[in-house]
């Protein structure tokens, strides 16, 4: 069974790294302070029906988009990671201590981090610098976890000492990732595309979307990118601002095929059975730069979700002497 990758943030603003380094764990916490034992179940959808309720009892205010981002972190480290898997945990200065899980979950309510696990840490701190575009991009995510597994030979690689060099592995390039995705019809369409989804967000206000919708935030932490689900990560999450609508946003950097309705509806259900609130309505757009018939189509018979295309404008203009 090959190894899980997983990135970890050692608290707030990295608060409880020194304490991890030494101690040999590292852990989670949202002020959850439940034992766990017996309660992790493999699905974590189920984790998360099961102690939404405890979640949102010790933090009046959250919202059950928060307990999911929460329980959903929680989970990750104390059940889907298994021993002899990698965590990597920053220091906030773009060093990571990489290590390996050793045991399983145990709760240590005296300490910070109390849902934990035993971590054998490496000798050899791994820098951002030295890993692909990617991976730094990866690695980046504001979730206190993050799954890199599908860059395990390069962290391997890193971990033993070597300094990989572009294309070194293709595997990691999200091009390649998103070649194989059967809801793209022609992902070269667009060469820029792993800046689409950070330029968007960075532009959200400027977008006909700004205009109804916000980008799903609390505590001025952005939550709503990348938003992980039981069927994969959301690319937005978004809620309107009279809070009544939740809409899930779709990006596809090259011309979508109607596979996408089907991955955005079943995200959808999703958000309505396991986030929206009561009387919340959940709706859907996809972003492609072009769209075809067959979406056309199926769109028509879907009218919670709207398509939008995207532009892409580049000029060079002669400075004057």
């Amino acid at each position: 069974m090959s190894r899980r990758f997983c990135r970890v943030i050692p608290g707030k603003s990295y608060a409880h790294f020194a304490e991890a380094k030494v101690g040999g764990f590292i852990g989670t916490d949202f002020n959850l302070q439940v034992d766990l034992s017996g309660r992790l179940p493999d699905k974590w959808t189920d984790f998360n029906m099961d102690l939404r309720p405890a979640f949102l009892e010790a933090n009046p205010g959250k919202s059950r988009v928060s307990a999911g981002m929460a329980l959903g972190s929680i989970w990750t480290l104390s059940k889907w990671m298994r021993p002899g898997d990698v965590v990597l945990v920053p220091d906030g200065t773009g060093l990571y201590l990489a290590g390996e899980i050793e045991g399983e979950y145990f709760y240590l309510p005296a300490g910070p981090m109390p849902h934990r696990r035993v971590v054998r840490w490496y000798d050899r701190a791994l820098s951002k610098e030295s890993m692909s575009e990617p991976l730094q991009a990866t690695v980046g995510s504001r979730t206190t976890t993050c799954d890199l597994t599908r860059y395990a030979d390069e962290i391997e690689a890193l971990i033993a000492g070597s300094t990989p060099t572009p294309g070194d592995f293709p595997s990691t390039q999200r091009t390649t990732i998103r070649a194989s995705d059967p809801t793209i019809e022609d992902p070269s369409a667009f060469a820029l595309e792993k800046h689409l989804e950070d330029f968007l967000i960075v532009n959200w206000s400027k977008t006909p979307l700004g205009a109804d919708y916000e980008i799903f935030s609390e505590d001025g932490t952005l939550v709503g990118q990348q938003y992980s689900t039981d069927t994969g990560p959301i690319d937005i999450l978004a809620i309107s601002k009279d809070r009544k609508k939740l809409l899930v946003v779709e990006l596809k950097k090259g011309r979508a095929s109607d596979a996408v309705v089907g991955q955005i509806l079943r995200y959808m259900g999703y958000v309505k059975d396991q986030v929206a609130e009561e009387g919340q309505l959940v709706e859907g757009v996809i972003i492609a730069l072009e769209d075809d018939q067959r979406l056309k189509r199926a769109l028509s018979l879907v009218p919670s979700v709207t398509f939008y295309r995207y532009e892409v404008n580049f000029a060079l203009k002669k400075s004057e002497a």
